[in-house]
Parts: C-alpha cells; structure tokens; sequence
C-alpha cells in the first residue's frame, strides 16, 4: 500500500512570514518521508468540511508549481480539478508544464466541479450538472490529445481547438489521469473510459463502487485490472503516535479490498513531528501491506 498527502487546509499557527517556508517544508519532508503523491484541492475558497470560506486557501496549480520545486520524487496533483474552472486546452498545457518542471511527476486529476458558492461569488463558470459531466468527457479526450499526440484539432460540442499544439512534450511517457468521485451512470463510465486512476470517497459502499467500476469496464472492454484504485483517507495516528497500529489495519482494510493508494489529509500536519511518524514506522510499514 502507498500513501498520498492531500494538503486541503492552510490555517496552520503560523505567522504570515513564515507560511512559505512551513508549505515547503511540509511537502519536502513528506517526499523525504516516502509519500508516493502530494495533492492540493482546486477551490479557491475553503470547503466546509474543514472551516469556513474565508479560512487560508492557496490556487492549486501555483501551489503544486511551488512544491515541485520543494521536492524531488512525489508525484504532484489536485484532488481534483474542477473542469470548469480552466479551459482543457489551458489546463493540459499547465499540466504539461507542471510535468516538464518537476521532470515528470505530473498527474491531472480531474472532476465536474461542485461548490457553487465559490464559483459565484469568483464569477467562474458553474454551469448546470449535466453540462459540467459533458464538458468534463470532452476536456479529458482534449487532455489526453495534447499529452499523447497526434497534433489535430478538435471538434466537440461545448469546446472547438484548431490546433492542438502542446511543445514541450510531457516528459512523463503517459501522464496519468485520475477521476475523482463515484458516480455510478457517468463518473465511473468515465473512470473505464479515459482514465488511468480513479479516486473514490470512503464508506460502506466502497466495495459496490468497485464492482459498478468492474462491469463499466467490461462494457468499454477495459482492463480493469489496469486501473489504480486510491481512496481518501484521513491520517489521525493520535497522540505520540498511539493509533499507527489503528491506521495501519484500517490500511490493510482498503488493500484487501483492491486499493493500492490510501490518499488524504494528515492532521497536525505542520507539525514536524508528525511526518516523523510517517517516515520511521507508517510508510515502511505500509509498504509491506
């Protein structure tokens, strides 16, 4: 089992001098640690789940730019990027871009965009749920044009590129696509359609999800053995360590059930301290699973 950190709250007890340094160090120590991917979130206000909107929230594709450079083997991505945010032939020249930089460990994760409240009161687009699913299968057809090749155009019905034109090439020899979320009609169709890795919530149906994803790929003849599965996890290892042997069961829980990435936030995580943990028992350890 390999880990990923999603870094999705910046309200650390830090002065504001010091937040660059403490986001670099984070993300430096969780590379050195062993984390397989380090993520953002694509919003620009913080969600409710962990505080109000005025809360501290960094734009992700600056951000992950900024830990390329603090860092020298985790892969680097949002969790995830809403489609509507970034027109797809932007967006896959800033992931290849992001790619080029960090020398290849760019990931585009991706989804329909949901928090409406942000993309209102920015003036983003946020049009209705079944647009955002149709504009979301044409960015990923775009993306994955511009990353892979052949130069062309394309032609779909809510976006027209007259050249594809992506230079420099992505360095990685296929950046991975990750789709976030788990809808079972579109959002795993999708999954078995264009992508390389899905990311799923947890929960009791988790196991359903996967089956959902199993027949979508037996519909497209897809191999779904060929798809990596994450699921978000929340890190807790409690004081001084004292849940490590809690969060490693729970670990060994997702792999049984086919999940080779636990990805998720870690509390308490510019402490560091808390990576520490991470780095000396919980990664080795995981890696065992």
């Amino acid at each position: 089992m390999k880990l990923g950190l999603h870094i999705s709250d910046f309200t650390w007890p830090v002065t504001p001098e010091e937040f660059a340094p403490t986001v670099a160090r984070v993300a430096r120590d969780a590379d050195e640690a062993g984390f397989d991917r380090i993520s953002v979130m694509d919003h620009v206000w913080q969600i409710a789940v962990h505080g109000p909107p005025e809360h501290e929230m960094l734009e992700a594709y600056t951000t992950l730019g900024f830990l390329a450079a603090h860092t020298s083997r985790a892969k680097l991505l949002t969790l995830v990027t809403g489609v509507v945010y970034r027109e797809p032939g932007l967006l896959a020249k800033i992931v290849t871009t992001l790619d080029v930089l960090s020398q290849g460990r760019a990931m585009l994760g991706i989804g329909a965009a949901w928090n409406e409240e942000e993309s209102r009161g920015l003036g983003l687009s946020f049009p209705p749920t079944k647009e955002r699913f149709e504009r979301l299968e044409e960015a990923l057809q775009i993306c994955r044009q511009m990353f892979d090749g052949p130069e062309g155009t394309f032609e779909g019905r809510h976006y027209t590129l007259g050249r594809t034109l992506n230079n420099p090439r992505p360095l990685s020899p296929r950046v991975p696509i990750l789709i976030g979320g788990s809808g079972e009609k579109k959002t795993l169709r999708f999954v078995a359609k264009y992508a390389d890795s899905c990311n799923l919530f947890p929960g009791p149906e988790l196991e359903h999800k996967l089956e959902v994803l199993k027949q979508h790929c037996a519909d497209v003849g897809r191999d779904y053995d060929e798809i990596e599965k994450t699921a978000i996890f929340r890190y807790d290892l409690g004081e001084g360590g004292a849940r490590i042997d809690q969060t490693l069961e729970e670990l060994a829980g997702l792999s049984r059930l086919g999940f080779t990435i636990a990805h998720g936030g870690v509390k308490n995580v510019s402490d560091p301290a808390t990576l520490t943990y991470f780095r000396d028992r919980v990664v080795p350890e995981a890696a065992k699973i």
